[in-house]
């Protein structure tokens, strides 16, 4: 079976996305960012879904991937006002870690440049088996790398609906008149062969 070009640049970006999401998930893991990690598992599912439906030529899946892309911009829109502060927001609360622990971004004290250092609390009542922890010499503070991964995520999910197919239609709504349009058997060959020619047909996009 043929490759259409807009279908190549979505298996593209979906497999850059994952990529991304994987990446993400590592850092947030080691930071105990328990609200991240649960976001990022469910991009990442609904990532390979999206994948899985681009080389498959099921535009249903396609449709869930393009709804959670909506709502995975609003999510990064929203981690970027947390760590810059945006409305009463407080990068150093414990929001996203469901209040559990006061672990904060793993890039806080693991930055470009940054020297961890640990003075011992002995001589403070009740105490004794902690360290008092700093950090100094970050070339770049933490928040602003974890701002630059989420605009990151919003810059890859901005190319997907930037799709212009040749009606002029959006991504999204194309997509789901064309998977409302599908009334063939599951299974047959001719649903294959619509399925392909429809989604390589809405799937023109125009990378600038």
């Amino acid at each position: 079976m043929g490759c259409c070009t807009g279908r190549c640049t979505l298996i593209f970006l979906c497999t850059l996305q994952l990529l991304a999401a994987l990446e993400r998930q590592v850092f947030d893991f080691l930071g105990y960012q328990w609200a991240p990690i649960l976001a990022n598992f469910l991009h990442i599912i609904i990532v390979i879904l999206g994948l899985f439906g681009t080389i498959q030529y099921r535009p249903r899946y396609i449709v869930v991937y393009a709804i959670w892309t909506a709502i995975w911009v609003t999510w990064n829109i929203f981690i970027i006002c947390f760590y810059l502060e945006v409305g009463g927001l407080s990068k150093d609360s414990e929001l996203l870690t469901f209040n559990i622990s006061r672990h904060q971004s793993w890039w806080s004290e693991n930055g470009p440049g940054c020297v961890r250092k640990e003075a011992s609390m002995s001589g403070i009542k009740g105490l004794d088996s902690h360290s008092y922890i700093s950090v100094i010499g970050c070339a770049l503070e933490y928040r602003y790398i974890e701002v630059m991964h989420s605009s990151f995520q919003i810059l890859i999910a901005a190319c997907v609906s930037k799709e212009e197919p040749e009606d002029g239609q959006t991504l999204h709504s194309t997509i789901k008149g064309a998977a409302g349009n599908n009334h063939t058997q599951p299974g047959s060959l001719a649903e294959d062969g619509e399925l392909h020619s429809t989604f390589c047909s809405c799937s023109s996009f125009q990378m600038q």
